[in-house]
């Protein structure tokens, strides 16, 4: 979701080749004041950038490190603005939000994508559905909010106020720790909606305000985003469909121009695929440096710890088995898109357009494992040495796929058992370290940035 905006930046950085060279410095600045236009960033923020990075390169003594740190520096200079982080819990719950937007935002589904990153806070959660302008508004949250398992209040014969005030009741006697209420949107800003906005706030009193922003709108969402701040006010802002934004250049438009905070991202289609917008590390990540504190924090809320040890020792020992394999499968699923994960990860933000595609539930090749699995007996799964032919003959039987497929599938598995087992050992790391410098000159050499 970074793309243009990471290549610009590693292209902009290979023009600087000698120390104090000015006109090497001028050659940068122009590849990078081009490329931060096409990538859809506003031309006023673009000249503040260029001007700051130039500035302090020139005084830190022009070089590639000076002109990364100057960078790296001017981008986080943009991208913090005053105001919370993340997600804020009031002091007496229920903590709510009032969800905002305009129609074709993404509003309803990041509203589910929040509550599913609650509930892995262990946060009791409940929806309140206030949209009831938009035909199907209320069934698409009704589906939702029975895929992630989350209490829903909504009734179509009261007005968005009333709905709103009986929500928060009964949120109140169910002791729920955070309310999200989605409200209406249009097409565009009109006086009715912000009428009925203005009600809605009213009966809700909000903890906060989130605008949810379509990132493929380019400056229309900070011009959008402008509007309802000043006609609603709001605390945060949410952006939707970044994953599909290769240009990202948005999110330094509304930090800069909105002067409110960037809450939270949408990194793809699935629940899970909601991140915390923290400036520090979205900016490691535009520079291809990853975002390793982001990726174990979300490691952290799936993998159980105890389950983690026992799961190193069978490795350690080569016990891996299939039961093993499906529990990891489970867990990689609750992570979300393959596509967001391999953005976090130091020097393979460039691969992550390559997984796009990668989905943990509906890859040809992994229900091709998942059916081969289940075709599996109990001691079957708990121990692959004991498939000789003609249970693998029974098993591609059973899972509609070839003997050939079977034996590719099961090597394929032996294989990455082997690896794990290899990896495990004292000197694992530095064997996966020499692996990656091989394919592609280390995570620094894939990301372009000096090391």
């Amino acid at each position: 979701m970074f793309g243009t905006l990471t290549d610009s930046f590693t292209s902009a950085i290979k023009k600087i080749r000698f120390h104090d060279d000015e006109k090497a410095l001028k050659k940068a600045l122009l590849e990078l004041k081009k490329s931060l236009l096409k990538a859809d960033v506003n031309h006023k923020v673009v000249k503040e950038l260029i001007e700051r990075v130039e500035i302090d390169t020139k005084e830190a003594g022009i070089g590639k490190d000076q002109f990364l740190n100057a960078m790296r520096q001017s981008l986080y200079d943009i991208l913090e603005t005053e105001g919370n982080k993340g997600f804020v819990f009031a002091p007496n719950p229920p903590t709510v939000i009032l969800m905002t937007g305009l129609q074709g935002s993404g509003k309803t589904t990041t509203t589910g994508k929040l509550a599913t990153y609650l509930k892995g806070k262990k946060k009791k959660v409940l929806i309140i559905a206030a949209d009831l302008q938009r035909l199907a508004a209320v069934e698409q949250l009704r589906q939702i909010s029975e895929k992630i398992e989350v209490d829903l209040f909504a009734d179509e014969s009261l007005s968005p106020v009333e709905v709103v005030k009986q929500g928060l009741a009964q949120a109140k006697t169910s002791l729920v720790d955070v309310v999200l209420i989605d409200t209406a949107g249009r097409l565009a800003i009109d006086e009715e909606l912000m009428a009925e906005l203005g009600e809605v706030k009213k009966a809700a009193n909000p903890t906060e305000i989130f605008y949810v922003a379509d990132s493929m709108t380019g400056q229309d969402a900070v011009r959008t985003a402008t509007s309802f701040k000043e006609q609603i006010g709001i605390d945060g802002v949410i952006l939707s469909k970044y994953d599909g934004d290769s240009k990202g250049g948005v999110a330094l438009g509304i930090a800069s121009q909105v002067n409110v905070p960037l809450r939270f991202i949408g990194a793809g289609e699935k629940m899970e695929d909601l991140e915390v917008f923290l400036p520090e590390r979205i900016v490691n990540r535009l520079m291809g440096l990853g975002d390793i504190e982001g990726l174990a924090e979300k490691t952290a809320g799936i993998i159980d710890e105890k389950q983690a040890k026992k799961l190193t020792q069978k490795i350690k020992k080569g016990k891996f088995n299939f039961n093993d394999f499906l529990e990891q499968m489970e867990s990689m699923k609750k992570m979300g898109s393959m596509k967001s994960i391999m953005g976090m990860i130091p020097g393979m933000g460039n691969m992550s357009k390559a997984l796009e595609n990668v989905d943990f539930d509906n890859s040809k090749e992994i229900n091709q494992i998942k059916a081969l699995v289940g075709s599996m007996t109990k001691k079957e799964r708990e121990d692959p040495d004991l498939l000789n032919n003609s249970r693998k003959k029974r098993l591609a039987l059973g899972c509609g796929i070839s003997q050939v497929e079977v034996n590719r599938i099961l090597k394929q598995f032996k294989n990455a058992s082997k690896m794990a087992k290899k990896f495990s050992g004292k000197k694992g790391m530095q064997d996966l370290q020499n692996m990656m410098s091989q394919m592609g000159g280390g995570a620094g050499g894939m990301a372009g940035i000096p090391r």
